[in-house]
């Protein structure tokens, strides 16, 4: 099964965890496991969010001040940046 690294894939993720949650069948302890993966996955996913718009701030200064050597090397941009 491959890894899914995309925002897309992270926004499935998380409109299918909204699908289980909207499930009128769920309830009592299953309903509370499910709020509990919820909770994480919303956890993981802000992280995840977090972190794009980092690397977005990187590439967007980079952009402006051209400077390689000011970007840590923890944000790899790719292709040299």
């Amino acid at each position: 099964m491959g890894t899914k690294n995309k925002l897309s894939n992270l926004n499935n993720h998380l409109f299918e965890e909204l699908e289980r949650l909207n499930d009128d069948e769920l309830n009592g302890e299953a309903l509370q496991e499910e709020r509990e993966r919820a909770k994480a996955m919303a956890n993981i996913a802000q992280t995840i969010i977090n972190n794009g718009e980092l690397a977005l701030k990187a590439i967007k200064h980079y952009d402006e001040y051209g400077n390689k050597d000011s970007i840590p090397d923890m944000l790899q941009l790719g292709d040299g940046k």
